[in-house]
């Protein structure tokens, strides 16, 4: 019989000593605002409410579900004489109906940099504890509201920096990629338990047909895995930003093209070789995608430490970049370094922009290949719709398709590693009958692994790891 190690909900419930308290914590940004937000959730949220709570007509425990109720935030225990803390509307959320499906309640008083604090100041003192970073999301996690995956969405929604992103991570969070994991999982999970079946019945009685009917299930989950796979690398563009240098030897124009595609005069430009000697990174949301702009110190030698440091980290950003922007003067015949420069370079990874064609241009395309090149003139704003288009394409993004979940990098080594398991139970499965426990043992690990993806197996650990990132009231 197929056993799967997971660690049940309820019981790492029980074992969390902190999942029975009420937690409470702003759930709005700091600072100047319209309102601000407190949210308490857990077993005595209205108890809480109705000791801090001061409003015409029933108290808040008394109320249904999805009430609003206008009045005023006092420190508990008070006398009705007592200074009130703020002004305020309080909504109700009855389990299960809530965000973490406990009882919550929501107090929105007057933003600013006190008010907030001042009713949470009073729903603390009336029992609450503060709330850690991510714990709604946890609690909702553990509740069984949301999968591992549509939590991460969450992150991924309050973090994103582009439209596209954003799409991206509501698409996760209604649960298409968690119905993507859970059908390649199921599938995995029906030849693992045929092939413990087959465990049970001698050689000689073995039903004919079901090894081959689990290789293919098998084969299918890993083509599906793969797919999913190819979407990691625009999920690093959207959740991370793309790392583009701008790259090249000096005064060819690497800070013009800086300040062209920011729309302004970020850098200095000078007709003294060398003015940049620094790394100088800003960010860009071009056409929907996100970009960590990195302009660099012209590459060549030089007898000044601070330029020789500078011409190092350029090179270094190179080696770690997803784009490298490689400025050439076009107006000047292609030189032996420069050619050696460019042939260091990853095609895959590079766009050559040739500039100063206004001057003439006397670099040939044809000489550049197998790169990527873009012809133009810098010298006046603002960038051209040819290079900002060549930019995007050679990030590798592609605005036909629509928005759609992608994976992270936890995902990506997960799913990684079950490909392996997989690829090992098709080996095994075609070693011969005495093999078929080896192929059952690699299904139980692919299931454990693509269990972790959505949290049908989970540790405190992976926990931790992942509502760490969050902020406090979220």
């Amino acid at each position: 019989m197929l056993v799967v190690h997971l660690a049940p909900r309820y019981l790492l419930a029980v074992m969390e000593q902190n999942d029975s308290d009420t937690i409470a914590a702003i759930s709005t940004a700091s600072g100047e605002a319209g309102i601000a937000i407190v949210r308490v959730s857990g077993p005595d949220s209205l108890r809480i409410a109705d000791s801090v709570f001061r409003g015409a007509g029933p108290p808040p425990a008394e109320r249904p579900a999805r009430t609003f109720m206008h009045g005023y935030v006092r420190p508990p225990g008070g006398s009705p004489e007592a200074a009130d803390a703020d002004e305020v509307i309080l909504l109700i959320y009855r389990a299960p109906h809530s965000y973490t499906r406990e009882d919550v309640v929501e107090i929105q008083g007057h933003g600013g940099r006190r008010c907030g604090g001042r009713i949470l100041r009073c729903v603390l003192e009336a029992g609450a504890r503060p709330a850690e970073p991510g714990e709604f999301t946890r609690r909702a996690f553990l509740n069984g509201r949301i999968d591992l995956l549509q939590a991460e969405a969450v992150l991924d929604l309050i973090r994103a920096r582009s439209d596209r992103a954003a799409a991206a991570a509501i698409e996760q969070l209604s649960g298409h990629l968690s119905n993507a994991f859970a059908s390649i999982y199921d599938s995995v999970l029906e030849s693992a338990s045929d092939l413990e079946t087959l465990l049970d019945f001698a050689d000689e009685e073995q039903p004919e047909g079901v090894t081959d009917a689990a290789a293919l299930r098998v084969s299918e989950a890993a083509a599906r895995l793969r797919r999913l796979l190819e979407t990691w690398e625009e999920g690093h563009v959207l959740r991370d930003g793309a790392l583009v240098v701008i790259a090249g030897r000096p005064n060819v124009g690497k800070s013009t093209l800086l300040n062209r595609l920011l729309g302004k005069e970020r850098a200095i430009v000078a007709d003294t070789p060398g003015t940049t000697r620094d790394t100088i990174e800003e960010q860009l949301i071009l056409r929907g995608i996100p970009l960590r702009l990195v302009d660099t110190a012209g590459m060549r030698e030089s007898e000044c430490g601070v330029e020789r440091q500078g011409v190092e980290r350029a090179r270094a950003s190179v080696k770690t970049a997803d784009l490298v922007l490689y400025v050439l003067d076009a107006s000047q015949p292609l030189d032996l370094k420069v050619r050696e420069e460019v042939q260091r370079l990853d095609p895959g990874r590079a766009l050559l922009v040739l500039n100063k064609i206004d001057l003439g241009q006397r670099t040939a395309q044809s000489d550049l290949r197998p790169y990527r090149c873009c012809a133009c003139s810098l010298l006046r704003a603002p960038a051209s719709e040819e290079l900002c288009s060549d930019i995007v394409a050679a990030v590798g993004m592609s605005f036909e398709a629509p928005p759609h979940p992608v994976i992270s990098e936890r995902h990506r080594t997960i799913v990684q590693s079950a490909l392996q398991e997989l690829q090992r139970c098709l080996t095994h499965l075609f070693e011969g009958d005495e093999a078929i426990v080896l192929a059952a043992g690699a299904l139980r690990m692919a299931l454990n692994m693509l269990g972790a993806v959505t949290g049908r197996v989970y540790d405190e650990e992976l926990l931790d790891s992942i509502f760490s990132r969050f902020c406090v009231g979220k």
